[in-house]
């Protein structure tokens, strides 16, 4: 994955869980500091990655609270002793029901529910080793989700409010279809059709691919339909 050359971050993408989960290692090559978007299971492989790269791991960033998302952030908070940073405060119930919600897909034990030490608000930055990150509340597929990003990387991490030729569901408790279109007309294309994002879930993508020819939110979409089915 190509980084703007002035910008010392690099990344790397770790599949985790039953649902291959797009989890993110990010780290400072200067100073080595990192951060995991959304560790949502598979906590001893993502240890090893963090031990395989020399990584001082200082925060975990959640985007929302689905259990394939937010499962092993407790465990890695344990080992590493670092806080959990995020989603918006609305996905608290989420977070509290990480552990039924396993059970629920026949994985017992798989994630523990959490609580994060910091909520997150639409505008809030965040920062890693001196570089910013900035954070828009984007609702729909939960209500308390959020995508962090960085302008000058031209890289968003979007959880799963849009996915490649998709987007998220809104069929689970508190999700609203209109709600989540809204989210990313109004908070994601204005980031620029060059901005590239990691998905929850899937390859990566670029928004102008997506504004032009996602069959549920590109730019000629004029019906949308009401949801989709098998994109957590």
């Amino acid at each position: 994955m190509s980084q703007a050359p002035e910008i010392p971050i690099k990344i790397k993408i770790i599949p985790v869980t039953p649902f291959q989960q797009n989890c993110s290692l990010i780290w400072h090559s200067e100073t080595m500091e990192g951060v995991l978007v959304d560790p949502g299971g598979d906590v001893e492989r993502i240890s090893e990655v963090i031990a395989e790269n020399k990584v001082k791991l200082v925060e975990i960033w959640l985007t929302h609270g689905h259990l394939d998302h937010a499962g092993g952030a407790k465990d890695i908070k344990a080992s590493f002793d670092v806080p959990i940073i995020g989603p918006h405060k609305d996905d608290q119930f989420w977070l509290d029901m990480i552990e039924q919600s396993w059970a629920q897909y026949g994985h017992a034990g798989l994630g523990k529910n959490v609580t994060p030490d910091r909520y997150l608000e639409d505008g809030e930055e965040l920062t890693l080793g001196g570089v910013k990150f900035d954070v828009v509340h984007t609702p729909g597929h939960t209500p308390g989700h959020v995508v962090i990003y960085n302008q000058d990387m031209k890289l968003a991490f979007v959880g799963d409010v849009l996915f490649r030729g998709s987007i998220g569901r809104t069929d689970f408790p508190k999700g609203d279809h209109a709600t989540l279109i809204k989210s990313i007309k109004d908070k994601l294309w204005p980031l620029g059709s060059d901005m590239r994002f990691i998905p929850g879930h899937g390859p990566m993508s670029t928004f102008g691919m997506e504004r032009a020819d996602n069959p549920f939110v590109g730019d000629k979409v004029t019906d949308v339909a009401p949801n989709i089915g098998g994109v957590m």
